[in-house]
């Protein structure tokens, strides 16, 4: 009788351990599956850091790259003493035609570059002294013809020209490039010192250029 109980007793014991350990055994598997959860959740959130890190490096490049071609442009403009408009002006005196552009080359020359477009559809680039406005050389650029008859047709008609572009943009900081824009509708876009602006070709209005 006493075997009996006792066999009942540790019968009862190992049901109870068991379900015990049964028991720890369910626990330990939920808090490995939260520690799973856990971490997942920090790789997640330190990819995430690091994407987001990734993107401010990437903007703050672009930041220091806009400020260090702005202080160069800043820099090339101050040691000019010859205006867009007045390079211009020189170019189509030297090279009659159709300025369609004229930028402030930014190595060292201090000069002015100028297309021109002939009537027969040949581009010329004069060089002006950014110093003193006399004509450095011109020579027929090749490789720009089919461009330069487009840029004759987009001109059709228009009321302003590239020296009045230069002249209605100098308000807004001190010109250093003046491009004609073909894309879409057909504008003069000038560079200066304090941004980039559009230039319209019948009523010469200016206005931001807001795409850059």
């Amino acid at each position: 009788m006493k075997r009996n109980i006792v066999i009942t007793t540790v019968a009862a014991a190992a049901l109870i351990g068991g379900g015990t350990v049964a028991a720890y055994a369910a626990a330990g598997d939920d808090d490995g599956a939260a520690t799973q959860r856990q971490s997942s959740v920090r790789i997640s959130d330190d990819r995430d850091d690091s994407a987001d890190d990734s993107a401010e490096d990437r903007a703050d490049d672009r930041d220091d790259k806009r400020d260090d071609d702005g202080v160069e442009v800043r820099s090339d403009a101050a040691g000019a003493k010859v205006t867009a408009a007045d390079a211009i002006a020189a170019a189509l005196k030297h090279t009659p035609g159709t300025a369609v552009g004229a930028d402030l080359d930014d190595d060292g020359s201090r000069a002015w570059e100028v297309s021109v477009v002939k009537g027969d559809g040949t581009e010329h680039d004069v060089r002006v002294s950014a110093s003193d406005g006399k004509v450095l050389g011109a020579h027929r650029d090749d490789d720009d013809d089919d461009d330069a008859r487009e840029d004759l047709a987009a001109l059709k008609g228009a009321d302003v020209d590239a020296r009045e572009a230069a002249v209605a943009a100098a308000a807004r900081g001190t010109v250093t490039d003046v491009d004609l824009d073909d894309a879409g509708p057909a504008a003069w876009s000038v560079e200066t010192t304090k941004g980039e602006w559009k230039v319209d070709l019948g009523t010469g209005k200016v206005t931001q250029d807001l795409d850059d």
